[in-house]
């Protein structure tokens, strides 16, 4: 999945578009309400693609966490981000069974619930489509 252009704010709710650089910081677009803010240079400012899961060997991608959700859920939407902790617990088990239980918090397996509902429910998960990174791994 290509998350590359998608962005996660600190202090903002949602997800958002990289549109353009700013003098100040960097214009981005809500994927809910499509209305576009400036985001500050001094924000906390995530790509999705950046975004890795510990797990007791190694950080897996974001990218491939959602790929293991859309092949779970044949690509429908999963289980609320505001399920019980042991629900929400219990369903990352499923998709990611060697998370690390120590550093990937409720809060971290909710994030990653609502972000996958809301790419979800915007027709911007596509199974097997891989970032550029990706790619240029497989050729060399």
């Amino acid at each position: 999945m290509i998350l590359k252009d998608i962005l996660a704010i600190g202090g903002y709710s949602g997800l958002y578009k990289f549109v353009s650089q700013s003098r100040n910081g960097i214009i981005v677009e809500s994927l809910a309400d499509k209305k576009r803010i400036n985001a500050a240079a001094t924000a906390k400012i995530s790509a999705l693609s950046d975004i890795a899961i510990y797990t007791e060997e190694e950080e897996v991608p974001l990218s491939k966490v959602f790929d293991t959700i859309f092949a779970k859920e044949e690509g429908k939407a999963t289980i609320s981000h505001k399920a019980s902790a042991n629900e929400l617990k219990a369903f990352f088990e499923e998709v990611l069974p060697d998370f690390d239980k120590d550093r990937v918090y409720v809060s971290d397996i909710k994030k990653v619930v609502s972000w996958y509902n809301t790419l979800q429910s915007l027709d911007m998960l596509v199974e097997g489509e891989e970032t550029v990174e990706e790619e240029k791994t497989e050729e060399a």
